[in-house]
């Protein structure tokens, strides 16, 4: 999937889409605490570069240049595919007049996540599923309030300067050495600036997601899960490694357990670049801690695995807590859900279609 580089501008009413009701439709008791996981977009590694990492990537004027990083990734048949991506900084004006380069960090992750929950809000989105675009409508204030609610707070500033980073920096995507996606994290971003918003105060921003979630959203290869949990998360890779779980470990139960490696863990999150390896280890082994912490993880179990005296890799065993099971076979029961609606839909789709036909006739 390609971005298309020709700026576009948002449609100028909503649309009725069977696909975005289906994705806003929960199975739970707290739809608050809920959103969507999207692995196709979200196993691009996009927010591994840290804060003093981007001031080492800076140069003495304060820009840098674009970071690359190589990763792997299976397809369905468990066969593995080199994928590399590369980040172009956004270039953001400071007090002074001149431009700083940033890279999107956790806190940009953040801001994802809100957007892709006020998105789940009927009146705040729109979806054409003909064209394969996603527009979500917001405001600062809409942003602020969610994320004090998730006990994320931040100010105004912080959260323009956020969305500037994911609008202005520019991802690039190749899968065997191809390009396969070009474009920024938030799309044709609209911003209101502070005299239009003082004039209306109901005006609102407007942003297109990147196709990969618009695709996601019209094929429905999303996911429930407990959005809140994953807010409350302090650590980044442990937010990772949470959602690698629900969408590998789909058939948690009491009776069985689930399993990964060090190294899988390594090459796809970006997020292990500590300065020796027994430090990335000991950060796998906080992420975990965490899980269990958050009731994700009832127990885990690190083994190993040496050549000699050293440790060429670990697998990590993971038994589920019994929130995570419940929250899983919900997920489970809310996709078998789907795909009976959206089935009765194309079936009444054809038989009006059939009607038509035969009133033409």
């Amino acid at each position: 999937m390609t971005a298309n580089k020709q700026l576009k501008k948002p449609p100028s009413r909503t649309i009725a889409s069977i696909q975005h009701d289906l994705f806003a439709q929960f199975l739970t008791n707290n739809e608050n605490n809920v959103s969507n996981t999207i692995e196709y977009w979200e196993r691009i590694p996009k927010y591994f570069i840290s804060a003093n990492q981007q001031k080492k990537l800076r140069t003495s004027d304060g820009l840098a240049q674009s970071y690359s990083y190589e990763y792997t990734l299976k397809d369905k048949k468990g066969h593995s595919l080199p994928y590399k991506v590369k980040i172009q900084p956004a270039l953001i004006e400071q007090a002074n007049g001149k431009d700083k380069a940033f890279f999107p960090t956790k806190a940009e992750e953040t801001i994802e996540e809100v957007l892709k929950k006020i998105f789940t809000e009927q009146q705040y989105a729109i979806h054409d599923s003909n064209n394969v675009e996603s527009w979500v409508k917001f405001s600062y204030g809409m942003i602020r309030k969610e994320l004090k609610n998730k006990k994320c707070e931040r100010t105004y500033s912080e959260i323009k300067h956020n969305l500037e980073v994911m609008s202005k920096c520019i991802l690039t995507v190749y899968e065997n050495d191809k390009e396969i996606y070009t474009g920024s994290i938030l799309q044709d971003y609209c911003s209101v600036d502070r005299e239009q918003y003082l004039d209306n105060s109901k005006a609102l921003h407007i942003a297109r997601f990147p196709i990969f979630i618009s695709h996601a959203v019209n094929t429905l290869q999303y996911r429930q899960y407990n959005y809140l949990r994953f807010m409350e998360c302090k650590k980044q890779l442990t937010r990772f490694i949470y959602k690698r779980l629900i969408d590998r470990f789909i058939n948690a139960n009491c009776m069985n357990d689930y399993h990964f490696l060090y190294s899988d863990i390594k090459q796809a999150s970006g997020l292990l670049q500590q300065k020796t390896e027994r430090h990335n280890r000991n950060k796998v082994l906080s992420a975990l801690e965490e899980l269990k912490t958050h009731n994700v993880l009832n127990s885990y179990k690190p083994e190993e695995r040496k050549e000699g005296r050293k440790i060429i890799d670990i697998k990590y065993t993971v038994i589920a807590s019994s929130d995570f099971i419940s929250e899983q076979k919900a997920a489970n029961k809310r996709e078998k859900e789907q795909q009976t609606k959206i089935k009765s839909s194309r079936s009444l789709k054809i038989l009006e279609t059939e009607l038509k036909r035969s009133e033409d006739f």
